[in-house]
């Protein structure tokens, strides 16, 4: 019954999408800025920065919510009828939802931040004995500031190429920009330099690709959406204790359960980190002191 309620939804709502066609230039003259839809509230960031008061951006998955498990509301497929342009970066929801918003909006552009991004499978950043997932990708690829340099450089080229007149203005935005992960870089280089080599526990992997940047080890609790098996959980407390990890990370948006059980066999704690936090730049740093904490 759930599934086809929320199929009917979906087409009541496509209905009132297509109604809405037919006044979407009119709303747009209206609008401070060029509209413009992303996945998430980091890439909002990004836009923003390059946009400036060119754009107006909204985000689909909302502040609480998990591109995992996250469906597009029907107010939200109204607006995107007004959207001239969505950046993508193959968060989950995004390959079911993409094909079904560029039917029912045809004119809208559909940019793919990830373009000439190699996508490390979630295997890769984490090597326990019983979960493997070859065909999970890691799409997190936000949490290293050096991609999103070649993300922002994507945004600009999609809006220079959508608001010509903006170009010289999107590019000034983007030097600036650049520069600012530069300097995020180094400074997270330095800090976390000492550490190199050693682990932190997480229990969603979304923390590859820092971890890779900075030469740290990301140990996942769960791979692949699946909670972590009795076996896979001993294998954990053995190893968490073997390097005397007190700290367990985990996202706002997954449920704490297993993650608990483990600290509470270590005499640790579980304190929460979100990749997905609006503030880009504040929460690497945020990402970067509290993990510099656990493993010092």
């Amino acid at each position: 019954m759930q599934a086809r309620g929320a199929g009917i939804i979906y087409l009541l709502t496509i209905l009132v999408l297509l109604g809405c066609l037919s006044a979407r230039e009119t709303r747009a003259e209206n609008d401070p800025g060029l509209p413009v839809f992303v996945s998430i509230l980091p890439q909002a960031f990004f836009v923003e920065r390059i946009g400036g008061n060119r754009v107006t951006v909204d985000v689909m998955v909302q502040p609480g919510q998990s591109p995992h498990t996250y469906a597009p509301s029907p107010k939200q497929m109204v607006r995107l009828a007004r959207a001239k342009v969505y950046f993508r970066i193959n968060a989950p929801f995004e390959n079911g939802f993409i094909p079904k918003l560029q039917s029912a909006v045809p004119g809208i552009e559909i940019i793919d931040t990830t373009r000439g991004i190699v996508l490390e499978k979630m295997d890769d950043h984490n090597n326990t004995d019983d979960h493997h997932h070859d065909e999970d990708l890691d799409t997190h690829i936000w949490l290293d500031p050096l991609l999103v340099k070649k993300q922002a450089a994507i945004i600009r080229d999609g809006l220079s190429a959508i608001d010509p007149a903006g170009r010289l203005y999107f590019e000034n935005n983007f030097i600036r920009f650049a520069g600012e992960l530069d300097n995020l870089h180094n400074r997270l280089s330095l800090a976390l330099a000492p550490l190199k080599g050693k682990s932190f526990f997480v229990f969603h992997p979304a923390f590859g690709y820092f971890a890779k940047a900075y030469g740290l080890r990301q140990v996942a609790v769960e791979t692949g959406g699946k909670q972590p098996s009795a076996r896979h959980i001993a294998q954990l407390i053995e190893k968490a204790r073997e390097e005397k990890v007190k700290v367990i990370f985990a996202q706002p948006q997954f449920s704490t359960k297993s993650a608990e059980t483990i600290a509470r066999a270590i005499d640790g704690v579980v304190i929460a980190l979100d990749p997905l936090a609006g503030d880009y730049l504040a929460n690497m740093e945020k990402i970067a002191a509290a993990i510099e904490k656990a493993l010092q």
